[in-house]
């Protein structure tokens, strides 16, 4: 029987911050409603976000689970993976396949409480982590391209959830950071493998540290352009006029943080968000200084006019 320490570990609700994709929708409406002063509906949609936040805690975690049991005996040739509860034998496969499947009705059945829309997003994603595990994570680059998907996905559901229009910056800019960070992920696994001695290869099979460095550099150089595309678009400073070359500002603190994650995957260490934060004081004070910078830009009344003198007009 396993213990419910065991079966926490199995559904990691360290990787929940992951998630936090959903709720980009709604911090970006909330903002403008916030600075154009209508904030009648934040706390119904507040409320529609965090559900939708917990339908994909749990549709995550059981597709963690189901995926524990299948890699089982390949996680244990792994020198981090094998300790996690079904490859170290804490948890039996049987229990971690169920706990899956419930973990994905309840997903289910948290979105269908918010809007049909939502549980179809849901249901996509499911789809989409059973393709996954049945194949495409056999295949090179497609495997961090459907990991990416998923969480473009998260951030177009986040938007169905408070039933506003889905923006494709948002969507594009999450895909390329999480491609980034699906390589990043592959080259730890490996780094920290040679490093143990381990036969362990990944099931995608990459040709080594060469081509993990070209996809890692590829992906971090389009992640940091869409993200200053998107600052410089006539989309944002339709929404945010001036302070929208606030936004613009901010992109080497963005380059920052990507560099210190490609330095991570190098080193071997955890590619976790969590262990990131708590270990490396550059990404967590990257991270800190973007968003300090952000409410100012955002929030502070005086910011926009700050703006609009020092830079020419679009």
């Amino acid at each position: 029987m396993p213990s419910p320490r065991d079966i926490l570990r199995l559904a990691r609700p360290g990787d929940w911050t992951k998630n936090s994709f959903v709720l980009l929708a709604f911090i970006f409406w909330a903002a403008n409603a916030v600075r154009t002063g209508d904030t009648s509906a934040v706390g119904p949609k507040a409320l529609c976000a965090a559900l939708a936040f917990a339908a994909f805690c749990f549709v995550a975690s059981g597709f963690y689970a189901i995926n524990d049991a299948i890699d089982a005996e390949k996680d244990r040739g792994h020198p981090v993976k094998c300790r996690r509860p079904v490859a170290s034998g804490a948890v039996s496969r049987g229990a971690a396949v169920a706990l899956g499947a419930v973990l994905v009705v309840a997903a289910l059945a948290t979105a269908l409480s918010v809007s049909k829309a939502l549980m179809a997003a849901i249901a996509f994603y499911a789809g989409l982590q059973v393709a996954y595990n049945l194949g495409l994570k056999r295949i090179a680059v497609v495997d961090v391209m459907t990991i990416a998907t998923g969480f473009a996905l998260r951030a177009a559901a986040g938007a169905v959830a408070i039933e506003v229009q889905t923006s494709p910056w948002l969507v594009l800019c999450v895909f390329f950071l999480c491609l980034f960070l699906g390589c990043t992920k592959r080259m730890c696994d490996l780094v920290s493998a040679e490093r143990a001695g381990s036969a362990w290869r990944c099931s995608a099979e990459y040709r080594g540290r060469d081509e993990l460095q070209w996809l890692l550099g590829v992906s971090a150089v389009v992640t940091t352009l869409m993200y200053l595309s998107y600052t410089l678009s006539a989309h944002t400073w339709a929404l945010y006029g001036p302070r929208a070359y606030g936004l613009a500002m901010l992109t080497p603190v963005v380059l920052l943080a990507i560099h210190r994650f490609w330095r991570r995957a190098n080193d071997g260490s955890s590619d976790s968000p969590l262990d990131a934060l708590r270990n490396d004081r550059v990404v967590l004070g990257s991270i800190v200084l973007f968003f300090a910078m952000l409410g100012v830009v955002m929030f502070v009344p005086q910011a926009a006019d700050v703006l609009n003198r020092v830079f020419l007009p679009q």
